[in-house]
């Protein structure tokens, strides 16, 4: 019996978690690679997916030029490495001007990484959660699990 019931409790808090994650607007996965490996690897599996990697931004060296303005505001959670990839797909990207011009707003996604104390974390914005009865539906459904695939892939 006593087996029974904490299999039970395991399962409803696995259901509960996977829940509270289908309702979060973000897509958050860690790995203890470094986050230069992370980073390459998740280059290269975006681009063999068609998310082409559209420009490059290293938020933590340009936030580090605002430290001695910051002060004790620079960058309290100590992160070590902040990069950002701006992505696109051109063929999902005519998808969604054709059927929902106003989700063109999501194009290009961007996929952050952040990095602390030998732990990388990536960052993407669920698609679904931004307009989840478009005309697009289909298409937002598609481009997000395609990125998250892609980001599990380096995992």
């Amino acid at each position: 019996m006593h087996n029974y019931l904490l299999g039970l409790i395991l399962v409803l808090i696995s259901i509960a978690g996977f829940a509270a994650d289908e309702e979060t607007a973000i897509y958050k996965a860690s790995t203890i690679k470094p986050m230069e490996e992370t980073y390459a690897e998740l280059y290269q599996a975006l681009e063999r997916s068609r998310f082409y990697v559209i420009f490059e931004a290293n938020i933590g060296k340009n936030l580090a030029r605002n430290k001695d303005k910051w002060g004790e505001d620079y960058n309290r959670n100590a992160f070590e490495a902040v990069k950002s990839m701006i992505i696109c797909n051109p063929y999902f990207a005519n998808q969604l001007l054709n059927l929902d011009p106003d989700l063109m707003a999501l194009c290009p996604m961007s996929v952050t990484l952040l990095h602390k104390q030998g732990i990388t974390t990536i960052l993407f914005e669920k698609l679904m959660q931004v307009s989840p009865a478009s005309p697009a539906e289909d298409v937002l459904w598609e481009v997000e699990m395609t990125v998250i695939t892609a980001i599990e892939s380096v995992l």
